[in-house]
């Protein structure tokens, strides 16, 4: 504690020795902050009344930005906001108000930018955070930096959908503070009221605390009490961290990531938490939801188990399993999904990279999860939720091709890099078999090792030599989805390719039991 204690001082005094403050009363909407990759970065500090609202680094610019960042400062209209800034005096008078952002035109217009998954307008993004549905809306706050396109300064950003599909950013949620910057959490609907639990994160320590909201996420108060755990030191890691928090029958439990694995605890009034159990083998943002009869106990990594729940203790009944690979991490599945819809849906932050874009980062595709009898037992499968149909139309549909059949058909989609193909391959003489595109395997199946993408796989069906495939290309993501689900992943398309070689299938003497093409719908 006394290190930390020192921590602090040396950042106080360093800030009052070097910051330059500017004072803008806010009468716009925006703050417009230029951005260059070419400067360090620099504390900037905003206040209201001599109180901290928000501590971040950015990388200010005096000169040519390489793109304009933004801020939603409509809340504070009317207030005196200081801005004090410990680097160049010249960049920080750059930053202006306004009622728009600047290059607003460009957004969801860029070169690279998804057309039908969720990116934020500007910055970074990681883990889904506080999923939840609340009153007619679904929410999903997230991990956010958005003072830059890498990562830095998590914040709780926040976006809103009906169905789904279709996302509108909302003002952000919660800033860094005194306690830590905001990590991962989930969030709760009790009422008229949000609830969202989340960690603060520190160098020398993580600790759990808890915000809550009465105007459906627009504004948030943090509990005077925070923290509302503080469990590093009795673990003795820095690692506790991404509480996710469900209603179970009286009481509420939270799932809570320490060091080597999962800890539940209890609570009746959502301040108080008691530990119950603990089971290891998992690492990161924590899920545990229930399908049916079974609960599912979920890592960051995509990894599971299967087992019972008693509301303190989780039981596995199997060894863990794994059905995803590839980009998708630290998925989150919805709470307060109503009983009339019944379905269990989570969200996975895609770690895809978009080259030269000011923003990073993206969601995959929500997925329901169902539980399947298979011939090696119970299985976790997940596939796109319903309501994904609505962006796609089918553009072309064949039965029973030859390989060179197959391909001719689709030559007429080359050079459209937002598509669904989806297709049945009968392998039977070829031991490698897929889709590439402009050179890149796209879907990738050796028989010989089981793999699929590198990662191992096997058909439910011994000695199958069927393969389905659903596969989704939105520009630079890629996701696929196999024999309905049983296993999923995710990839960046190498937007940078010079191939001239279009859609191909690849294998020797591939049979097509099926194929079709879909053109896809922007959902901006």
């Amino acid at each position: 504690m006394k290190k930390a204690a020192l921590f602090l001082v040396a950042i106080l005094i360093a800030t009052a020795a070097g910051a330059t403050d500017r004072k803008i009363k806010i009468t716009k909407r925006y703050l417009n902050y230029p951005i260059s990759h070419s400067v360090d970065r620099k504390w900037m500090t905003l206040s209201i009344g001599g109180k901290q609202v928000c501590r971040s680094v950015i990388r200010l610019t005096s000169g040519q930005p390489d793109y304009w960042v933004f801020e939603d400062v409509s809340a504070w209209k009317g207030k005196t906001l200081t801005l004090s800034f410990d680097g160049d005096e010249s960049a920080l008078a750059k930053v202006f108000q306004a009622d728009t952002i600047m290059d607003e035109s460009e957004i969801y217009h860029e070169k690279y930018r998804p057309q039908y998954h969720f990116t934020t307008r500007r910055g970074w993004i990681n883990d889904p955070n506080g999923l939840v549905y609340h009153k007619g809306k679904y929410h999903m706050f997230y991990q956010h930096n958005p003072y830059e396109r890498e990562w830095e300064n998590m914040h709780w950003a926040h976006a809103v959908s009906t169905d789904l599909l279709h996302w509108q950013e909302q003002p952000l949620a919660l800033h860094p503070d005194t306690i830590g910057t905001i990590f991962s959490g989930s969030a709760v609907s009790v009422g008229d009221t949000l609830y969202a639990f989340y960690t603060a994160d520190k160098p020398e320590y993580e600790r759990q605390c808890m915000a809550w909201s009465t105007d459906e996420g627009l504004s948030w108060t943090k509990y005077n009490g925070n923290p509302i755990i503080d469990s590093h030191e009795k673990w003795q890691s820095h690692d506790t961290r991404d509480p996710k928090v469900f209603q179970y029958g009286q009481h509420w439990v939270m799932v809570l990531n320490e060091r080597d694995g999962h800890t539940i605890y209890n609570s009746t009034d959502l301040k108080t938490w008691t530990p119950t159990s603990h089971i290891t083998g998992f690492w990161e943002c924590p899920e545990l939801f229930k399908i049916n009869n079974y609960w599912v106990m979920w890592g960051a990594s995509g990894t599971y188990m299967i087992g019972t729940f008693d509301g303190k203790t989780f039981t596995p009944l199997g060894p863990k399993q794994c059905n995803v690979g590839g980009s998708a991490y630290a998925a989150q599945c919805f709470n307060n999904i109503p009983a009339t819809d019944g379905r269990v849906i989570k969200m996975a932050w895609g770690r895809i990279s978009f080259d030269d874009m000011p923003f990073n980062g993206c969601m995959l595709l929500p997925q329901e999860q169902v539980l399947v009898n298979t011939s090696q037992g119970l299985r976790l499968y997940s596939r796109p939720v319903a309501e994904t149909e609505q962006l796609f139309e089918k553009a072309y549909e064949g039965h029973d091709l030859s390989q060179t059949e197959a391909n001719r058909a689709l030559q007429a989609y080359n050079g459209n890099d937002c598509l669904r193909i989806r297709l049945t391959l009968m392998l039977t003489y070829a031991t490698d078999a897929g889709l590439s595109y402009q050179g890149q395997r796209l879907l990738d199946y050796d028989m010989n090792g089981n793999r699929l993408n590198g990662q191992f796989f096997t058909p439910d069906e011994p000695g199958s030599m069927e393969l389905t495939a659903d596969i989704y290309i939105d520009r630079a993501v890629v996701e696929g989805f196999i024999n309905d689900g049983a296993y999923s992943y995710s990839m960046k398309r190498d937007v940078k390719s010079t191939s001239q070689e279009g859609y191909t299938l690849f294998g020797n003497q591939l049979k097509i039991k099926k194929l079709e093409v879909f053109t896809a719908k922007s959902i901006w």
